[in-house]
C-alpha cells in the first residue's frame, strides 16, 4: 500500500492571490512604525505640541488595536473581500489626506482613519489568506511568508521613515500608501475569491460595544502609563475600567446564544496558549526595536537613518524565520516550535543587557537581533498555525481577528509598558535603565516559552495530520 503525500506547490492563481495579499499585509506593517523615526519633524512641520506628538502614534495604535475583532466578526457577516476593499479604500484615503495635512487636527483624524481601516483590512486579509490555502503544508507556508511580511514590514518602516523623512519630506510616509492601496483595490476584485460560508446569526451588539470599548480603555491606560508613569491617576482608573469592561464581556458571551466570542474557542488550549505565545512575542520584539532605538541614538548619538540601517539585520532574520518556520512545525508540532522560538527570542535579547557606551557594541546588536528575530518569526508562523487551525470557514473571521487584535494590541502595549520599566530603572537616555528594560524584556519571553512547553498540549506534526487525512492508493 502507498501513500499519496500532499502537494506543496501553489497554483498560479494562488501565488498571485498570495502576492496580493502579502503585498496589503506588508503596507500595513510599515504602518505601524514609518512615522516613529519621522514624528519630530511632524511636529516642527504642523506646530505640534512636544506633549501631543506621542498621539500621532497613540490615535493610530489604539483603533487598530480597539476595533479589530469587532470588524473581523463584521467579515463573516458582510464577506471579508467586501470588508477587504473598503479598509483598503479607507486606508489610501486617509493616507492621502495625512499627507497634505495642514494642521494637527487633520493629521491626527487621519491617523484615526488609518487605523480603523488597519482594523478592517488585516483580519480579512488574514482571513481571505488561511481560506484561500487548505490546512496542513499549504497554509503553513503562506502563513509563513505572511509572518515574513508583518515582522519585515515592522523593520523597514523604521528604515523607509528614515530615509523618506532625510531626503524627500514627511509627507511621503503617508502618500507612498496611495498607489499601493490603489493598485490592491484594483486587483482584488479579480483574483479574490470569499467564501459562500457566512454568518447568518444576529450580531452580538452588547459583546461588540464591551470588548471594542474594553480595549480601547486598556490600550489608552497602559500608553498613557508609559508616558506619565504607573502612578498617573488616569492611567490607572482606565487600566481598572479596562478590566470592568472586559470582564463584563466575558460574561455577556457565556449567556448570549449567538456571541462575538464563543467562551469555548478561548477555552481551547491551541487558541489560548497560541494568541498568549504571539502577544508575548509581538510585544516584547516591537519594545526591544523601541529600547534599541533609544540607545543607537541617546547613548550612541546616531541619527535616525544610521538606526534604521543597524536595526535592518532583523528584517533578514525575519525572512529566513519565515522560510523555516513551517518546516519546523512539520517537522516537531506547534507547541515545540512555539517555545523554542520563544526561547531563542529570549536568549539573544538577554545577551543585549552585556551593550556598552561605544560605537563598537553595534555589532552585538546585529548578530543578537538577526538571530532573535528568526525565533520571533518562528513564533509568529506557529501562533498563526494555531490561532486558525481547526476550524470551519465561516469561523475563520473570527479566529483571524483574534489573532490580528493579539498582534496589535501586543504592538501597542509592549513599547509603553517597556518604556515605564526604563522610567522607572532611572529615564530613557540612560544605559543602564535601558539595560533594565531589556533584562525585563527577555525574562518575560523566557517564562512565555515555559508556560508554552508545559500548558500546550502536545500535537503531532502538521504534516502527519495532513497525511492522515488523505485516503491511501494500494
Amino acid at each position: 500500500m502507498t501513500t499519496t503525500h500532499p502537494s506543496t506547490a501553489m497554483s498560479r492563481r494562488q501565488l498571485l492571490v498570495l502576492g496580493l495579499l502579502l503585498a496589503s499585509q506588508f503596507m500595513l506593517a510599515v504602518d505601524f512604525s514609518i512615522l516613529n523615526v519621522a514624528l519630530p519633524t511632524v511636529g516642527a512641520g504642523l506646530g505640534f505640541a512636544e506633549a501631543d506628538l506621542q498621539w500621532i502614534a497613540t490615535a493610530f495604535g489604539l483603533c487598530a488595536a480597539g476595533f479589530t475583532l469587532l470588524f473581523g466578526r463584521f467579515g463573516d457577516y458582510v464577506g471579508r473581500r467586501r470588508m477587504f476593499l473598503i479598509g483598503m479604500a479607507a486606508l489610501g484615503i486617509a493616507s492621502l489626506v495625512g499627507g497634505l495635512a495642514t494642521s494637527p487636527a487633520v493629521l491626527l483624524t487621519a491617523r484615526v482613519a488609518q487605523g480603523l481601516a488597519t482594523a478592517a483590512v488585516t483580519p480579512a486579509g488574514l482571513s481571505l489568506l488561511t481560506t484561500s490555502f487548505p490546512e496542513g503544508p499549504l497554509r503553513a507556508k503562506a502563513l509563513g511568508l505572511n509572518s515574513v511580511m508583518m515582522s519585515t514590514g515592522f523593520t523597514a518602516g523604521a528604515i523607509l521613515g528614515g530615509v523618506l523623512t532625510d531626503l524627500l519630506s514627511w509627507r511621503w510616509a503617508f502618500l507612498v500608501n496611495v498607489p499601493v492601496a490603489a493598485l490592491v483595490v484594483v486587483l482584488a476584485p479579480m483574483l479574490l475569491t470569499d467564501s459562500a460560508d457566512r454568518e447568518h446569526s444576529r450580531l452580538d451588539v452588547l459583546g461588540s460595544v464591551l470588548v471594542t470599548t474594553g480595549l480601547l480603555s486598556l490600550v489608552y491606560g497602559v500608553t498613557r502609563a508609559g508616558e506619565y508613569g504607573p502612578t498617573d491617576p488616569w492611567a490607572g482608573a482606565s487600566v481598572l475600567l479596562a478590566i470592568v469592561l472586559l470582564a463584563g464581556f466575558w460574561q455577556a458571551e457565556r449567556r448570549h446564544s449567538h456571541p462575538l466570542v464563543p467562551t469555548a474557542i478561548l477555552r481551547r488550549r491551541t487558541i489560548g496558549w497560541g494568541n498568549a505565545a504571539g502577544f508575548v512575542t509581538f510585544a516584547m520584539e516591537s519594545s526591544l526595536v523601541f529600547l534599541l532605538t533609544l540607545y543607537l541614538q541617546h547613548v550612541l548619538g546616531l541619527n535616525p537613518l544610521q538606526t534604521g540601517l543597524t536595526l535592518g539585520a532583523m528584517g533578514l532574520g525575519a525572512i529566513i524565520g519565515g522560510s523555516v518556520g513551517p518546516r519546523v512545525i512539520a517537522t516537531v508540532g506547534v507547541r515545540r516550535s512555539l517555545a523554542g522560538g520563544l526561547l531563542v527570542q529570549a536568549v539573544f535579547t538577554a545577551l543585549l543587557v552585556a551593550l556598552g557606551p561605544a560605537t563598537g557594541w553595534i555589532w552585538l546588536i546585529v548578530v543578537a537581533t538577526f538571530l532573535g528575530a528568526i525565533g520571533h518569526v518562528c513564533v509568529i508562523v506557529g501562533f498563526m498555525v494555531a490561532a486558525t487551525s481547526g476550524l470551519p470557514d465561516h469561523e475563520q473571521g473570527l479566529a483571524t481577528g483574534l489573532a490580528t487584535m493579539t498582534q496589535q494590541v501586543g504592538v501597542a502595549m509592549g513599547v509603553p509598558v517597556m518604556s515605564a520599566v526604563a522610567t522607572m530603572a532611572g529615564s530613557l537616555e540612560s544605559l543602564n535603565a535601558l539595560r533594565v528594560a531589556i533584562a525585563v524584556d527577555a525574562t518575560v519571553v523566557a517564562v512565555a516559552a515555559l508556560l508554552v512547553a508545559t500548558q500546550l498540549r502536545t500535537e503531532r506534526p502538521a504534516a502527519a495530520i495532513q497525511e492522515e487525512r488523505l485516503p491511501a492508493s494500494v
